[in-house]
């Protein structure tokens, strides 16, 4: 009966090996795809496509190098935008910052003050007031976040797009760098590379909320300042009201945004699986695909160690298991050198220090598929998120409870 019952094993753990297989040069093949669309859009210029423009950057609490990266939102080469700070309230440490912001800006530069969030994430609340508090004269929205530095073209870039009138939104996604040499950080820069080349040419896309243009009257036609009440996502909401109406999200990978971070096991599981709650509660569909994606790969590696030890207690050849369990591994870091090499092209004034840290992408891609099998079966059990500070329950898509500040 155990024979059997091994067998059976067996012969599971190679119907999952062809799988990965098949699945392993299918993610090649849109790798190399990936790599040669970032090279095309890399040389790609702006375009002659310049509306008026209102920059959107909601601020919370301190951070690493806030100042500079606030700074760089108010220096982009682009004729006519204005941007437009928002925080909570005076008493977050990071009001003082952007004052300083504001005072220092040669662009025409806001400071919003939301209040407290009653209802809502504090980011809904705060990009809720921006655009509550300006003007009807700007053709198109972007927002940003505080956490990244992007290139002083950014702006045109991101917005060139906009000019096919077809395109209802144009986002990019950020790349995470490991601030320090800690192993949390370096993983969490790994994982969220695979995220970054999940957006292409396709019609899978979603918004990034760290970097997304809308056209103005577009993002009023949708309505979604009324779609914002009660919600904690304010990119997976505006994915949602676009794919509703069926308006194609455009990835901008050329304008992929520097974001240095700097993690140990509490903030990294903190963040990692805040993403993944979100994501099921927002987009279910994806949810479920990183969560079935990530489990056969999984399995196919435990399966084949656990094959390979058992066959050898019992004497019998095996392995030919272990091989065959290393064959995942080795497609996910291939993948990561494509994605590496794109980065390259994509960000060439950081050239020296992706080099510098290019394991990180490469030896560690074969990891992150079990951090994300851990961050889907952790979303199953529980809506509770801390973001900034602020612990929250996601009710639902249109409910948010905060718990605690």
């Amino acid at each position: 009966m155990p024979f059997v019952i091994l067998g059976s094993v067996f012969t599971i753990f190679y119907f999952l090996v062809l799988e990965q297989i098949l699945q392993g040069f299918y993610s090649l093949w849109q790798g190399l795809e990936w790599l040669k669309m970032a090279r095309r859009r890399a040389i790609a210029g702006p375009g002659l496509y310049a509306p008026r423009v209102a920059l959107i950057c909601p601020v919370k609490g301190m951070e690493e190098d806030l100042e500079a990266n606030l700074l760089a939102l108010t220096q982009f080469d682009y004729p006519q935008y204005e941007v437009f700070f928002a925080i909570a309230t005076a008493e977050d440490p990071a009001f003082r910052v952007l004052e300083r912001v504001v005072a220092a800006s040669k662009r025409p530069a806001h400071l919003i003050r939301a209040g407290r969030a009653l209802d809502c994430s504090d980011k809904v609340h705060n990009l809720t007031a921006a655009i509550g508090q300006m003007g009807d004269q700007f053709d198109v929205l972007v927002f940003a976040d505080s956490d990244g530095r992007p290139s002083r073209r950014w702006l045109g870039r991101l917005v060139a797009s906009l000019a096919d009138s077809n395109i209802g939104a144009v986002t990019t996604f950020r790349w995470l760098f490991p601030k320090r040499h800690g192993f949390w950080s370096a993983l969490a820069a790994a994982w969220n590379g695979s995220a970054a080349t999940y957006l292409g040419e396709g019609k899978r896309n979603f918004c990034w909320g760290g970097g997304t243009a809308i056209n103005r009257q577009r993002f009023d036609e949708l309505r979604i300042l009324d779609s914002w009440r009660g919600a904690a996502s304010d990119d997976y909401v505006l994915t949602r009201a676009l794919q509703n109406k069926g308006l194609p999200i455009a990835f901008a990978p050329e304008c992929l945004v520097p974001s240095p971070c700097n993690f140990n096991l509490k903030s990294f599981l903190e963040f990692t699986n805040r993403q993944l709650v979100i994501t099921r509660i927002y987009a279910p569909k994806l949810w479920f695909t990183a969560l079935a994606g990530h489990l056969f790969y999984c399995a196919t590696i435990l399966l084949g160690i656990g094959s390979w030890i058992v066959g050898s207690m019992i004497g019998m050849p095996s392995m030919q298991f272990l091989v065959l369990a290393l064959i995942p591994p080795i497609f996910a870091s291939i993948r990561g050198v494509l994605r590496l090499v794109a980065v390259l092209d994509l960000l060439p004034d950081l050239r020296e220090q992706l080099l510098n840290e290019g394991w990180v992408w490469v030896l560690l891609a074969p990891i992150v598929p079990f951090v994300y099998l851990y961050n889907s079966l952790a979303a199953i059990f529980t809506r509770k998120i801390t973001w900034r500070g602020i612990r929250y329950e996601l009710v639902s898509p249109i409910r948010t409870r905060i718990i605690a500040r």
